[in-house]
């Protein structure tokens, strides 16, 4: 049975349907708070070593994609990507490291990943890129005995 419009009972019930969950703003925006993100690149034993720290997600991605495509142009070139650092990444991440393995592919070239966290690894696990991508543990796994 529903209270009738104006009773007690449904006021109240409309003041808590309304309430905020959170005691924030309803327009505050959830992409102002600061988080932590670098990419830094680095030759060593004949590979580009592409170290990424913090979240890769939609907000930091087109840095790593401007870190590492370049790289993936170069013919016949060799790149590892060490996702040590890395807690979080989502599909616009994942998609980053897809693109550049075909890019990477085209010109004859290899991509290698370094992940450690378990939170990263599971995400390759489910979406499967852990068999199209070498993934390794360490970044010394990464690099070739030369």
């Amino acid at each position: 049975m529903q209270e009738p419009v104006g009773s007690p009972v449904r006021e109240a019930f409309e003041e808590l349907r309304h309430a905020p969950i959170v005691e924030r703003r309803s327009d505050a925006l959830c992409h102002s708070r600061e988080v932590e993100f670098s990419v830094h690149s680095r030759e060593q034993d004949g590979r580009v070593i592409v170290s990424v720290t913090g979240e890769l997600d939609v907000h930091t991605a087109p840095d790593l994609e401007a870190v590492v495509g370049p790289a993936a142009q170069r013919p016949g070139h060799a790149l590892i990507v060490d996702l040590t650092e890395v807690k979080f990444i989502d599909s616009t991440g994942l998609g980053v490291l897809v693109t550049t393995l075909k890019h990477v592919r085209e010109r004859e070239g290899t991509l290698d990943v370094v992940v450690t966290t378990p939170r990263v690894m599971r995400v390759f696990a489910l979406t499967g890129l852990d068999v199209v991508i070498p993934l390794h543990a360490t970044l010394e796994e990464a690099l070739p005995a030369m």
